[in-house]
């Protein structure tokens, strides 16, 4: 069984609402110091495979299919040990 994290959020070059308010939010309760906020959502992943090439590789597709929106959104592929990008 492996534990597999995606976190996906919307790619940089797009405004992201959620984190502009945030970021006003924080600013006005007295954190001046933050500069930038991105909202992105978390996805936990448990997968009956031991072989780290496959499960990776199936997470990918899950993203690509259904998981992530790649119009607007990047995700990245985490395994529970070792972070591992996949876009």
């Amino acid at each position: 069984m492996r534990k597999v994290r995606v976190l996906i959020r919307l790619k940089p070059t797009l405004m992201d609402a959620q984190g502009v308010v945030l970021k006003r939010a924080l600013k006005q309760l007295g954190y001046n110091s933050v500069t930038d906020v991105r909202v992105g959502k978390l996805i936990e992943i448990t997968i009956d495979c031991d072989d780290d090439k496959r499960v990776m590789a199936e997470v990918k597709e899950m993203c690509q299919r259904l998981l992530a929106n790649p119009v607007i959104e990047e995700f990245e592929v985490l395994d529970e040990t070792t972070p591992t990008s996949a876009r």
